[in-house]
């Protein structure tokens, strides 16, 4: 289960208002950023995963394959611990430390990424008016409630930590919403567009009128009358499919 948080904020690059503040080399810089994030992730833990489902199929540990895939020890210590305690809290905690250091490591720390995206005001005015969200949308009656909190002091590893902590919370401490979550995931589409859990809000298609004035047009999360919907494109229409280098070998 995991938010679209990351999807999200690629779309938004290309939407109805962040290109009014960024140039396109500016766009592109942070989409890199976004994207090799969640490829180095995605590249650990998924492998992790599969040896994970293919020990429970056959009922042995498997998890001595991890070295050959570049997992790192510790996540290998962690695995065979968790194989025989079945502690999920602790594997959640340790995956996300595990990952939240190797980010630390190949892109907080990375020269490209610090020149071109930490140090520009738009990044540190997204923290300052709260504009990073991890989100997990549901429904109640009819009507999509979102849970999550903001992301606040990217660079700072142990807030990221701590943040990856109190999102495990959100998510597991409470069943029924936990149900709902997961009946959503399932059933909303994936576009990477916002529209996809705020359609009275956001369109994937620019209803705006070229060069017009930005106005106010929300409050208490609903279009003022008589105003246009937020564009924000689907993520296929967005960005185009990027090859990645695998880490440790150009980060």
């Amino acid at each position: 289960m995991v938010s679209r948080n990351g999807r999200w904020n690629m779309t938004d690059l290309k939407g109805g208002l962040l290109p009014r503040l960024l140039t396109k080399s500016e766009a592109d810089s942070f989409f890199t950023f976004l994207e090799r994030g969640n490829w180095l992730i995605f590249q650990d833990v998924f492998l992790q995963f599969l040896v994970y489902e293919e020990s429970k199929k056959r009922g042995q540990n498997l998890f001595y394959l991890l070295k050959h895939l570049h997992v790192s020890t510790f996540m290998e210590t962690i695995w065979l611990y968790f194989w025989s305690e079945h502690d999920p809290y602790l594997l959640t905690v340790d995956l996300i430390i595990n990952e939240q250091n190797d980010l630390e490591s190949r892109v907080l720390e990375n020269p490209t990424f610090k020149k071109e995206v930490f140090s520009k005001l738009e990044f540190k005015l997204q923290d300052f008016l709260s504009m990073n969200h991890i989100l997990f949308p549901y429904v109640v009656d009819g009507e999509v409630k979102i849970a999550g909190q903001a992301l606040h002091h990217f660079e700072d590893l142990h807030k990221r930590i701590m943040l990856g902590k109190r999102l495990y919370t959100i998510l597991f401490g409470d069943d029924e919403r936990l149900k709902m979550i997961e009946k959503w995931e399932i059933s909303a589409p994936h576009t990477g567009s916002r529209m996809d859990y705020w359609p009275h809000i956001f369109n994937h298609i620019d209803e705006e009128t070229p060069s017009r004035l930005l106005k106010t047009r929300i409050k208490s999360c609903q279009l003022l009358p008589g105003s246009t919907r937020f564009y924000s494109p689907k993520l296929i229409f967005s960005w185009k499919n990027r090859m990645h280098i695998r880490a440790g070998i150009a980060d």
